[in-house]
C-alpha cells in the first residue's frame, strides 16, 4: 500500500493545482483563487454513495421513490449534490448503491450522469441490491458496502469515500482526504456542529484537542456537548474516508458478527474508536472558512424549509456559483411564461423561483418554488409553496404553506392552508403546519415513479 507524507501531500496538491499555496499543514492550506483540491489523492479515491433508503420521515413523498431521488431546489434531485461534489472534487470513480424503489433514481442517473468517460477511468456505476454475497437485501449501511466488496476490489482504489445520498450541501472532499492521509488515520469522519436538540437525530462524537474521536453515540437521548460550548454537539455528516485495506478488514469482521446490525453508525464506528486512529474533519465553507451549509431534508418540514431557503435573497446554498456547479439531468423545456395583465387577472410571480416549462396564466405566485412544467390557472393564488414537476393548479385555488407532489392535478376552487382541521382530514399536515399533497390523496392513482 502506498503512503504519503505531509510534505508529499502538500507538494502533490501544489503540483496539480497552482492556485493552492502551502501555509503550514495540509489542513491549513488556503485558497488563493479556485476552490478546487484536485490531486493524486482524489484520483485514487473511489466514492460510494449510499442511496438505498426510503426516508420514511418524508411520509408519502417517498411512496414511489427513494429519498435521494426526491426533487429539490427547482430542477435537481437530492442525489445530485453528493454526485456533483465528487465530480467537482476530482473524484471521477463513483458508485451509487440503490435498493428501495430505485427506478426513478436509476433513470435519473442514467439520463443525467452518463457524461463521464470510461476510457479515462471515469464512471458513475449503479450497484443495486442484488444479493451478491448474502441471500438477503442490504441489512444496513455497512452491509451494503460489504455485499459489493468484489466490485470495489476490481477498481483497486487507494481510499474509499463513503457518502450518504440524501443530504444537501456543497463540499470539496479533497481537503478531507488529504487531512486523513496527513493524520495517518484509519478512518476519518466529516462532521458539523449542531444544537443539542437537533443532535439527537445524528451520530454524536466526543473528540480530543487533536480531533481524534474518543466516543461515538448513535442518536443519543442526551448528546454530549463540545468542550467550551454546552449548547452544541459535534455530529457525523455520514461522510467517511477509509484506507481501503482497513475497510475490507473491518467489513469482513462486522459481517461475521451475528450480534451486529451491520450499520456504520451503530456498529462499525463504535468498534474502531478504542483500537484505531479515527479522526474528525470539521466541514467548512470553501470560501469563507466558516461552518458550511448542510441540510438533512429528512422530514416534510425540513424539506419545505430548505426549499424556501433557496429562494431567499442571499441563500446559504448558492445555486448560481459558477465555480462549484450542481450537475443534473437537463430537460429540454421552453422558458417559463406569464400571461394576462388585467387588474383582476395578472400572471405574476414575486419573490419566487420558477423553472422551465411553467405557465402562470392570470395567477399570482408569491414566495414559492415551482419545479418544471407547473401550470397555475387564472385567479389562483399560491404562497409559500413548493410545487414539484408536472403539477396543475386549477382556477380560483388558494394554496398556502404546501408541498405538492409530482403530477398532482389540483381541482378548481381548492383551498389549502387556511383551515388546519380541514387540511389534516384530506392531506398530511406536518407538526409545523406544512401540508403535503400527493396524487393518491387527491384520488389520482397515477403511480408515478419519477
Amino acid at each position: 500500500m502506498v503512503t504519503y507524507s505531509t510534505l508529499e501531500v502538500c507538494q502533490e496538491i501544489a503540483n496539480s493545482n497552482p492556485d493552492w499555496t502551502r501555509c503550514g499543514t495540509a489542513q491549513e492550506m488556503k485558497i488563493t483563487h479556485t476552490p478546487r483540491f484536485v490531486s493524486k489523492l482524489t484520483r485514487e479515491t473511489l466514492a460510494l454513495i449510499l442511496a438505498g433508503g426510503r426516508g420514511s420521515r418524508l411520509k408519502q413523498l417517498t411512496l414511489w421513490r427513494a429519498k435521494p431521488a426526491v426533487p429539490f431546489a427547482g430542477k435537481f434531485r437530492i442525489v445530485d449534490f453528493p454526485l456533483s461534489n465528487c465530480v467537482n472534487s476530482g473524484i471521477r470513480q463513483i458508485a451509487v448503491l440503490t435498493q428501495y424503489k430505485a427506478h426513478s433514481l436509476i433513470q435519473h442517473i442514467q439520463q443525467g450522469w452518463s457524461f463521464l468517460r470510461g476510457e479515462f477511468g471515469e464512471f458513475v456505476e449503479l450497484l443495486p441490491a442484488q444479493q451478491r454475497i448474502e441471500s438477503s437485501w442490504y441489512a444496513g449501511t455497512a452491509d451494503a458496502v460489504y455485499q459489493n466488496l468484489d466490485i470495489i476490489r476490481t477498481h483497486a482504489p487507494q481510499y474509499v469515500l463513503i457518502l450518504a445520498g440524501d443530504h444537501v450541501y456543497k463540499m470539496d472532499y479533497g481537503p478531507m482526504i488529504a487531512y486523513h492521509v496527513e493524520q495517518q488515520a484509519d478512518m476519518t469522519v466529516g462532521c458539523i456542529e449542531v444544537d443539542l436538540e437537533m443532535a439527537k437525530a445524528f451520530g454524536v462524537m466526543s473528540v480530543d484537542n487533536k480531533g481524534r474521536v474518543l466516543e461515538f453515540q448513535e442518536k443519543p437521548e442526551s448528546p454530549t456537548p463540545i468542550p467550551g460550548n454546552d449548547k452544541v454537539a459535534l455530529v457525523s455528516m455520514g461522510i467517511y474516508v477509509f484506507n481501503t485495506a482497513f475497510l475490507y478488514e473491518q467489513l469482513i469482521k462486522d459481517a461475521d458478527d451475528d450480534y451486529s446490525t451491520h450499520d456504520f453508525g451503530h456498529d462499525v464506528i463504535p468498534s474502531l474508536i478504542k483500537r484505531y486512529r479515527v479522526f474528525t474533519f470539521p466541514y467548512r465553507d470553501m470560501n469563507t472558512g466558516k461552518q458550511g451549509y448542510w441540510r438533512d431534508v429528512g422530514t416534510v418540514d425540513a424539506f419545505w424549509e430548505a426549499n424556501m431557503e433557496v429562494i431567499g435573497v442571499s441563500p446559504e446554498l448558492n445555486l448560481y456559483d459558477e465555480d462549484w456547479p450542481i450537475w443534473t439531468y437537463q430537460e429540454q423545456l421552453p422558458p417559463a411564461k406569464f400571461i394576462f395583465d388585467d387588474d383582476d387577472r395578472r400572471g405574476m410571480a414575486v419573490d419566487s423561483m420558477v423553472s422551465g416549462g411553467c405557465l402562470i396564466s392570470g395567477a399570482t405566485v408569491r414566495h414559492s418554488l415551482l419545479f418544471s412544467n407547473v401550470k397555475v390557472n387564472s385567479y389562483a393564488s399560491i404562497q409559500d409553496t413548493v410545487a414539484l414537476p408536472d403539477v396543475t393548479i386549477g382556477r380560483n385555488c388558494s394554496i398556502r404553506r404546501a408541498v405538492i407532489d409530482r403530477g398532482c392535478n389540483i381541482q378548481p376552487d381548492t383551498v389549502v392552508g387556511e383551515n388546519p382541521e380541514d387540511d389534516a382530514s384530506r392531506f398530511y399536515r406536518s407538526p409545523e403546519g406544512v401540508v403535503l399533497i400527493t396524487p393518491e390523496m387527491l384520488g389520482q392513482h397515477i403511480h408515478h415513479v419519477r
